[in-house]
């Protein structure tokens, strides 16, 4: 059990890694441009494309959930199908999303509050980026179904290539053709594009005879497609629920002044770092779940979710350690500025305990998403936001100030932990089974 683990999260953290490495190239590219702007215009469209394709997410995670299940209880014709579903949703909202631009674009600069000059390079920089939609959200679909059907290797080799021809195009555009933050954005386009046309060309390696696994009647049975977009909604309203707290702590923290909002955009981002390496397990919890989900092996079920715990929590109890060692140190690579430093450090016992609290729902969304429990993970995280997190944000915001907004939010992810544990019997244990055959 062990190996099988590794063999999928290890490629699933180094898959994870990659992906910031872009966004640090970026900003040094931009960085050494002839204004400011550019750095800003970059940040705020890269912050924008960020919150609608996490919306999407479930183009991934429900994908990979499904194929997992079909793939345990060794049903071939079903994995393709579930992959075509997932590729006719993604490509319709990117269609979508590209016709719908203009109103999007308003939406999203109505809620920024940035300088003319920002404000205008990051409107052409959202024109040109919103042009790689259908490669994105392809990509969503691609990867997904190669996750489901326990190959890890994929997803980090299409990661890489995608990542390096962007790195390659950025210096093209910017340092060559001087397109500014607009050659960021084309860089990007080109980089998804080439990206998808390499992942497609992976899974005909993978399925070379897709084609006789093909029914129209099948693909698109008013029985078959609705489950399959029932459980994609509730994943869906899940990820705009969690979307809604990290955004709504960040806008709160700004009204709290500029130097809170710094200390706190600092501490987060150090959330951020660690669900890097504890995804990896959470996505291999995904695969694997979904594999013994669908070929009813309730022993090797047990078996992984006590292992998957170990691994999963065990890296977030080493996180919570190496936050707890020399804070200061850590806190002067993201600034130098000692008052954020200082205020960082007044709320740092949150972020320090973190990692090993976020760890236990880490796991169990990767176990939930590999069983398909939408539903579940929906109330769950409906639950977490309504009656747990807004009342403590309030009342610890009132009584303990920033200490108490940061209570919130860890109350916020104890609620989600124990939630899912709570459910677990029922949703997880006892399920058997392709949920999108049963339902």
């Amino acid at each position: 059990m062990n190996r099988q683990i590794l063999k999928l999260a290890i490629p699933n953290i180094l898959t994870n890694l990659v992906v910031p490495l872009l966004g640090t190239v970026d900003t040094i590219l931009v960085g050494h441009l002839d204004a400011v702007y550019y750095i800003g215009a970059v940040a705020v469209g890269g912050m924008i494309f960020n919150f609608i394709y996490w919306g999407f997410g479930f183009l991934r995670m429900g994908t990979t959930g499904l194929t997992a299940q079909a793939a345990g209880a060794w049903d071939d014709a079903e994995t393709v199908r579930v992959l075509l579903r997932a590729l006719t949703v993604a490509l319709t909202i990117a269609l979508f999303l590209i016709l719908l631009q203009r109103g999007i674009e308003w939406l999203a600069f109505q809620m920024v509050d940035a300088t003319p000059d920002v404000t205008l390079h990051a409107r052409s920089y959202f024109r040109i980026r919103i042009l790689a939609a259908p490669a994105t959200l392809t990509l969503y679909a691609l990867n997904g179904w190669f996750l489901g059907k326990q190959n890890a290797r994929y997803p980090l080799w299409i990661a890489l290539a995608s990542n390096g021809v962007n790195i390659i195009f950025n210096l093209f555009f910017v340092l060559i053709l001087n397109l500014k933050s607009d050659g960021v954005a084309w860089g990007t386009v080109v980089a998804q594009y080439i990206g998808m046309i390499f992942a497609l060309y992976l899974l005909h390696r993978t399925l070379p005879n897709w084609q006789t696994h093909f029914s129209l009647y099948r693909l698109f049975h008013f029985r078959y497609f609705t489950s399959f977009l029932s459980i994609n909604r509730d994943i869906f309203i899940r990820t705009m629920s969690l979307i809604f707290v990290f955004s709504f702590f960040t806008a709160k923290s700004a009204e709290m002044g500029e130097t809170i909002l710094a200390a706190n955009a600092i501490l987060i981002n150090m959330w951020m770092i660690f669900s890097y390496g504890i995804d990896g397990f959470a996505f291999a919890a995904e695969s694997l779940t979904g594999k013994y989900i669908g070929s009813g092996d309730r022993d090797n079920l047990k078996k992984l979710i006590h292992t998957i715990f170990m691994w999963g929590v065990g890296l977030g109890a080493l996180f919570s350690l190496l936050y707890s060692i020399a804070p200061q140190t850590l806190l002067r690579l993201f600034t130098d500025k000692q008052e954020v430093i200082s205020l960082a450090l007044s709320v740092y016992l949150w972020t320090a305990i973190a990692p090993l609290v976020n760890s236990f729902c880490y796991v169990w969304d990767g176990i939930y998403i590999g069983a398909t429990a939408g539903r579940a993970m929906r109330n769950t995280m409906l639950f977490s936001t309504i009656i747990v997190f807004l009342p403590a944000f309030y009342l610890g915001r009132y009584y303990l100030g920033n200490n108490g907004v940061w209570v919130a939010m860890v109350l916020f992810m104890i609620a989600r932990w124990i939630s899912m544990q709570l459910l677990a019997g029922r949703e997880i244990y006892q399920t058997t089974g392709n949920e999108i055959t049963d339902n």
